[in-house]
Formats: C-alpha cells, sequence, structure tokens
C-alpha cells in the first residue's frame, strides 16, 4: 500500500539520519543502517500493548511489519528470525495499537480548525468582542461563522442574545454553533436573512428561543438551526478538502489512526470515495450517512463498499432522535428538574424513525441513532425491537451514539436487542456541572453508566465527539478511569462507581471500537494479518498515575506500517 503525505516525515529524539522517500518515511531511533532491499521493518525493544482474538490484553517487545500489515509480535528473540529487515530500537517507549474514535465529525472538526473557536471565552460580551475581532481581520468573509460557546460556563448561565452582536458587528451576519452543535447564536441581520422574525414557527422538533414580547433573541435550538443553515452557502470543494486535510492531520497528531464519522453528507461521502480511491485519505475513515441527507436513497442503493486498502467503509446510517443536555434539547420522560414543564425536543417523530429503519437495514445498512435522553434511548430501543420483528438485521451491530441518560430499565435492553452503546467519556466530566441541576439525583443513576453497560456484559465503545469535545484520546481515556477533569476534581470522581480501569479504556477505543464498525479482522489490534495502524507515546499509560494519562503525548503515529506522523 502506498500512502501519499504532503511532506515526509522525520525524527529527531535520537541524533541519526531517517531512512526517507518521498513516499516512505522511517523512524530509526539508535543507529542507522543500510535500508534492505526488504519492504519488513522489525521494532524492537518496545513496551507494546496490545489485545489478542479473545479481546485479553497481551504485552509485546518486538512487532514485524511488511507490506503495511502485521507478520508477529513477541519479545526481543522473535527480531533474530528477521535478519533482511529495517531494524528499528524504541528504547523502552510505549506502543499501542492506533486508537480509534468511534463518534467523531470531520469535516465540523476541520472547519471549526479553520473558524473561530469560542471555546475558552468567559462570557457572552468577551465571545462577542472575540467575533468582532475575527470579523475586522476577515473582511472578505460573507458569513462570520464559528462554534464553541458555552452560556453554562458564563456568569448566569443565560443564552446570549442577538443585541450584543449587533452593536459590534451590525452589518454582516453571524452565526455561532454552540459547543454542542445543537444551537445557534445569530446577529440580526443573520435573522433577517433567515427570514426569522416574531411570526416565524418553528419547525417540529426545534425552538427559536424568545423574549417576553414574542421576539426572537437569537437563540435558535436543533431543528430551528436550518432555519439559518439553509441560508448560509455549501462549502466548497475547496473548502471541504482544507477542512479534511485540517482535521486529519490533527488527528493523526494525537494518534487517532481511524475515525467513525457520524453524520455524512452526500458530497462528503463522495469526496472521501475519491480519495480512498487516490490513496490519499490519511485517516481510516468509517462513514455513518446522514439520514436527512437527500441523497440517502441513491447511497443506500449503491450498497454497502469499502476500498481495498480499508480507508474508507461506507455501511451506517446516522439519524437523531434528540437534542443534547446543555441546550436542554435532550429528550426526557419527565420535565428537566430546571425548566418545569419542558421535556425536550424530538427531532425525529417515531414514525420517521421507524420508516429510516426499515430502509437502512433493509439495505444491509447499520443504523447508528443519537439518542441523549432517557426518552430519545427507549424510543430508540423500541423502534430497534420493532424493526428486528419486522425487517431483521440484528446481525448488522446497530449502535445508539451518547446512550447518555437511560432510564435503568432500559439499560438491559441494550444488551437483550444487541444494541451498542457508543459513548463519549469526555462528556461525563463536561456535564458534571450541570447534569443534576438539569436532571436530578434520581435520574442521574442511569446516567454515563459505562460500567453499567459493561457489566451486564455489552461491548462499550468510545469517541470524544469532536469537535464538541476535544479529539484527544487520553483526555477521554482520563475521564473513563477517574471521572475527573484536568484540575483532578472531584477528588473521589464524578459518579466513580461506573468508571473503567484503563485496560477495558483503550479496549473501547481500539478493538472493541472497531468491532463496532464491523473491522475487527482489520482494524483494532496488532494481531498477525492485521493492518500497521499504531502509535508511540511518552509514559505509559499503564503504570503512570491515572490522573497524569490526560497529558500523554503521541511522538509518533504509523499508519499501513509508515511514520505518518512526528511530533516535533
Amino acid at each position: 500500500m502506498t500512502l501519499n503525505y504532503p511532506k515526509v516525515w522525520s525524527f529527531s529524539l535520537h541524533q541519526c539520519i531517517p531512512i526517507a522517500s518521498a513516499l516512505f518515511s522511517l523512524l530509526i531511533l539508535s543507529a542507522c543502517t543500510e535500508s534492505p532491499t526488504s519492504t519488513r521493518t522489525v521494532l524492537t525493544n518496545i513496551n507494546g500493548y496490545t489485545f489478542d482474538d479473545q479481546r485479553q490484553l497481551q504485552t509485546f517487545q518486538t512487532l514485524v511489519v511488511e507490506s503495511g500489515k502485521v507478520i508477529a509480535i513477541g519479545d526481543n528473540q522473535l527480531a533474530k528470525n528477521f535478519t533482511n529487515a529495517v531494524m528499528v530500537n524504541g528504547h523502552g517507549k510505549t506502543l499501542l495499537p492506533g486508537i480509534i474514535d468511534a463518534h467523531g465529525h470531520v469535516s465540523s472538526l476541520g472547519y471549526t480548525l479553520l473558524q473561530l473557536d469560542l471555546r475558552k471565552a468567559p462570557s457572552a460580551i468577551q465571545a462577542a468582542y472575540d467575533i468582532a475581532e475575527y470579523a475586522a481581520n476577515k473582511p472578505y468573509l460573507n458569513w462570520i461563522r464559528g462554534r464553541g460557546w458555552n452560556q453554562v460556563l458564563w456568569p448566569g448561565q443565560n443564552f446570549p442574545t442577538a443585541k450584543v452582536l449587533d452593536e459590534l458587528v451590525p452589518n454582516r451576519p453571524i452565526w455561532m454553533e454552540r459547543i454542542d452543535g445543537h444551537a445557534g447564536w445569530a446577529n440580526s441581520r443573520a435573522l433577517e436573512l433567515a427570514g426569522i422574525n416574531a411570526n416565524t414557527i418553528a419547525p417540529p422538533g426545534g425552538e427559536i428561543v424568545r423574549d417576553a414580547n414574542g421576539n426572537p433573541t437569537g437563540i435558535l435550538i436543533d431543528n430551528a438551526m436550518t432555519l439559518v443553515n439553509q441560508v448560509i452557502p455549501p462549502p466548497t470543494t475547496e473548502e471541504l478538502a482544507a477542512a479534511v486535510e485540517a482535521a486529519t492531520a490533527h488527528l493523526l497528531s494525537i494518534g487517532i489512526t481511524s475515525t467513525h464519522d457520524a453524520g455524512v453528507s452526500a458530497s462528503e461521502h463522495r469526496f472521501y470515495s475519491e480519495l480512498a480511491a487516490n490513496e490519499k485519505l490519511r485517516v481510516r475513515l468509517y462513514g455513518m450517512i446522514s439520514s436527512t441527507d437527500p441523497d440517502l436513497n441513491t447511497i443506500l442503493a449503491e450498497g454497502t463498499s469499502v476500498d481495498d486498502n480499508d480507508l474508507y467503509s461506507v455501511r451506517s446510517v446516522k439519524v437523531y432522535t434528540d437534542g443534547a443536555l446543555g441546550s436542554r434539547g435532550a429528550a426526557l420522560l419527565a420535565p428537566y428538574e430546571d425548566r418545569p414543564g419542558h421535556s425536550g425536543l424530538l427531532l425525529t417523530s417515531q414514525q420517521q424513525l421507524r420508516a429510516i429503519l426499515n430502509q437502512t437495514i433493509s439495505a444491509g445498512f447499520q443504523v447508528a441513532i443519537h439518542a441523549i435522553g432517557d426518552k430519545g434511548n427507549k424510543i430508540a430501543l423500541d423502534e430497534i425491537e420493532e424493526a428486528y420483528a419486522s425487517v431483521g438485521g440484528r446481525h448488522l451491530r446497530h449502535r445508539i451514539e451518547h446512550a447518555q441518560v437511560v432510564a435503568l430499565n432500559d439499560i438491559p435492553r441494550f444488551k437483550a436487542l444487541d444494541v451498542i452503546p457508543s459513548m463519549q467519556p469526555t462528556h461525563a466530566t463536561s456535564d458534571m456541572n450541570m447534569a443534576e441541576d438539569r436532571l436530578g439525583a434520581e435520574r442521574l443513576k442511569g446516567a454515563y453508566a459505562w460500567r453499567s453497560f459493561l457489566e451486564q456484559g455489552s461491548r462499550l465503545v468510545s469517541g470524544s465527539d469532536y469537535p464538541i469535545e476535544l479529539a484527544n484520546p487520553f483526555h477521554g481515556i482520563h475521564a473513563a478511569v477517574t471521572r475527573q477533569n484536568h484540575q483532578n476534581q472531584p477528588d473521589q470522581g464524578w459518579i466513580p462507581e461506573q468508571a473503567l480501569n484503563v485496560e477495558e479504556a483503550l479496549l473501547s477505543f481500539s478493538l472493541d471500537a472497531a468491532w463496532a464498525a464491523h473491522q475487527e479482522e482489520k482494524l483494532g489490534s496488532l494481531s498477525e494479518g492485521k493492518w500497521a495502524d499504531f502509535i508511540i507515546i511518552d509514559q505509559d499509560i499503564f503504570t503512570i498515575s491515572p490522573r497524569d494519562i490526560w497529558k500523554t503525548k503521541v511522538l509518533q503515529t504509523w499508519v499501513a506500517g509508515e511514520i505518518v506522523y512526528e511530533h516535533q
């Protein structure tokens, strides 16, 4: 396999000249030697961890790679069997399988990296000043766009308004998505272009937040966001290419070699397919086609597919039941504790969900259902159970994305229905400052309940939900193990009885994530015959204090036996 990259990476931890060509660059951690003619590479003296075919952790010191695949792993004596090879001394560094992020948004991450990021804004006023400065520095932009604001972290925890933006940028439309992507903040110019006024009726599954006089404040929640999004010019192919390049470069730098893209449009699907066909896709992608895309029928008719190099796989459809907890859009069985009379939003009706499941399963595709609230999760489980009775499809490994707040009597149904809980550990540590306010103590018993799922025999798969959360997988492993933020708070962890150990967390970010994408025979571990996707890191996450896991740095990332990122 040949992968094309814009630059040849070299390694500088040790003083040696890298063996490299325009398409292939190898790390030599000790003395550099003349390259033999074989494409075989032997990494020795490594502190390696992987999982065997029974999902059990195993250690090794030598890794043998040839033609992009793993040939063998073993102790240091194994290297003696491979004399005609490039020998690489790992100097005891820790080596792990390449991380698989089971839930992210590739193009959104790329656009976020290229747009304004409000994640660190401490208040609505400061966010507005940041937006104004960004707009002033980019006079060529017709729309001022960004994301990342979070009113829960601001004084008063109130939604921002169009007025604060109008005072600073009155003439150009502004559209800033909330950190979870389930609410948007517009100025008056953007509302005007979208035709939103006091008489506008929100679409089903959406809310236009209004003031006491019934006028829109500038905040649109869930399906109401489409009113603005539909008047924003779609990205060009060049913009999409720049976003994908930015996103994949970032993912490689933090050790992610494969990711599940949760909500792929038809244009992105075609673009990824072309990149994979030309061997130019830098990170392996598992595409979940958006159920709302107008071309869904065509894509389903084309059938599931994967290229010869396992760069882009398509066999899943993403559908939403509800919104997010932070914007009170998650659908709950009882009203929110901090908003009486409001129980969230259903973005897809139960009837629509049933039709999508029947169509998707009949085409042989997995269904990945976004469900955050306990009502959203219950409806998702109900409709999967109904689909089994009508069209079958249990073997397709259907998933519920987030499974964030689940009624206690619905947790066993995941196992009974063979539904995968696809969860994101950092959501717990991000939400712990407001989750009890939204839900109350009783509903928290079924929230972020990773241990409960594992103990009943469910395979838990993990991701980050980037760019809503930071993509760094070691932040996710840290959150899963400690249930703490980076300041080691709370002292014993938040709802610590639901914590994982390091082995369980890594399994959920590697082999089990591959299994959730029907890729366990190709990816997720370093077994013979699988792709040689792995990372070298600066500390052993199995032996250090768990509180320091999030500090882990990736020294190198390898995809198909080639080094594609190196820490400088």
